[in-house]
């Protein structure tokens, strides 16, 4: 069993640093092609994943929500304290000339741990703003324990943000865009990691895994080994 579950979490673990290679890639990719323009272009999820985009509008600032458990984004290679608990600040833009909406990560933000529900001060303009970030289905996810409650509390605290769930009161883009103005003085860090970040510490735990699949291995055979010349020995042979 020892070997069999050191041998499954290791290739396990090879298979999540391999996943996040091919995502960087993906990633890099689409990075190169032309930005795309959320008021113009007519932009299915399909199109926009992973894309550049542009857009123009009013934020909604009354219509916020904060998702609670965030990680502090600390990119390959920079400081900060990784341990760090905060929030992402998402955000609807009404697009400029339309009735659409586009959700936008705007950045995160820490928290406070004394009073979860005082929020950080962050600057919102009520003048029409210019974004620009990359599209993706959603903001990444959390384990969330419990059914998502219907009831909406102000401020709006949540774990997960549910893009289909938002739609049923709103006509807006099927995707989000996350902000990627890192100099933008408003209270948010938007220092966004790499896809790849992690994958040297895939390997590492791979690396234990398969150590520990061996260890038992070794457990095995040199047990079995005394085990056998024990049995030789009462027989009354010699080895």
């Amino acid at each position: 069993m020892v070997i069999l579950l050191g041998c499954g979490a290791g290739i396990w673990q090879l298979n999540r640093a391999d996943q996040k290679i091919r995502l960087g890639e993906s990633l890099v990719a689409k990075l190169q092609m032309p930005m795309l323009n959320a008021n113009t272009d007519s932009l299915t999820l399909e199109q926009a994943t992973e894309r550049r985009i542009i857009a123009r509008g009013h934020f909604l600032e009354d219509q916020a929500v904060w998702l609670d458990n965030r990680p502090r984004p600390i990119p390959e290679g920079g400081a900060g304290s990784v341990g760090q608990s905060g929030f992402y600040l998402m955000m609807p833009l009404k697009l400029d000339g339309q009735e659409t909406v586009l959700w936008v990560n705007r950045g995160w933000a820490p928290r406070n741990n004394e009073n979860r529900i005082q929020l950080p001060p962050v600057e919102t303009s009520n003048e029409a703003v210019t974004i620009e970030g990359v599209a993706f289905p959603h903001p990444g996810r959390v384990y969330e324990l419990g059914q998502k409650q219907a009831v909406v509390s102000k401020p709006r605290i949540e774990q997960n943000f549910d893009l289909a769930h938002e739609a049923q009161t709103r006509k807006q883009l099927p995707f989000i865009v996350r902000e990627s103005d890192s100099a933008k003085k408003d209270g948010l860090v938007r220092n966004w990691p790499s896809p790849t970040n992690g994958v040297d510490r895939h390997y590492a735990y791979a690396f234990q895994w398969f150590a520990l699949a061996l260890s038992g291995f070794l457990f095995w055979l040199v047990n079995g080994l005394m085990n056998y010349r024990r049995e030789l020995g009462v027989n009354g042979d010699r080895v």
